[in-house]
């Protein structure tokens, strides 16, 4: 699957450049911005799953930029960095909605681990609304299992529905293969595969009457849904 991408604010050159270098040996794909300006037009251009904001920076401070980015996005996890530990500035933190919050001096796995937890709740909190999606013209009822355009309404099996269900929490990603055989088959092996790419297939079929919906194979990774 795509990398989780961070958004990093820190104007502190060395300690952005080492918070850079660390998450992107961890498996993160992290963009680093040296003012809260920067990150904000950043937040604006790209697609983020998590922004890791310093409290104290130049042109735009972290609570600032917090609140702009909740306009925008108000699920967006945040976890703020700050030298401050005074009881009013972790209050203010949080009443801007943040996720989590860390001081200065800390350790890069205690980082690690916060961002992990915050993630590991947005999947969850993620996972429980989204009991339908919409799909170009369809309407997806994860829970009854049914399609839906117009008063057309198809049923899908269980597998179908548990295929459909990933790629759209996945929609325009990368759904990888072998992830996916794990989740629905659990095991990824050739029989499974075949069986899994005729249920593509199925799926393809069910959405045909809605041209501008594509699953498309993206060779040696997997599924994306496109819509």
């Amino acid at each position: 699957m795509d990398k989780t991408r961070i958004l990093l604010a820190e104007d502190d050159k060395n300690l952005g450049s080492l918070l850079k270098e660390y998450l992107n040996a961890k498996g993160y794909e992290t963009e680093l911005f040296n003012d809260g300006n920067k990150a904000y037009r950043g937040f604006i251009r790209e697609y983020f799953d998590l922004c890791l904001l310093d409290v104290m920076m130049p042109e735009k401070d972290g609570f600032t930029l917090a609140k702009e980015i909740r306009q925008i996005n108000s699920d967006m996890p945040i976890l703020f960095l700050t030298a401050k530990s005074m009881k009013e500035d972790i209050l203010e933190g949080f009443s801007i909605g943040a996720d989590d919050y860390i001081t200065k001096p800390f350790g890069m796995e205690e980082l690690l681990y916060r961002i992990e937890a915050i993630l590991r709740r947005t999947k969850q909190d993620t996972a429980r609304k989204n009991k339908t999606f919409r799909i170009g013209q369809y309407l997806f009822d994860t829970q009854n299992q049914f399609l839906k355009k117009g008063n057309k309404k198809k049923k899908l099996t269980t597998k179908e529905s548990e295929l459909l269900k990933l790629l759209c929490n996945n929609m325009n990603k990368v759904l990888e293969r072998n992830f996916t055989l794990r989740t629905i088959w659990i095991d990824d092996n050739y029989f499974n595969a075949r069986s899994m790419d005729v249920y593509i297939t199925k799926l393809r079929k069910c959405l045909k009457d809605d041209p501008s919906i594509q699953i498309i194979n993206v060779h040696g990774k997997g599924f994306k849904l496109i819509c």
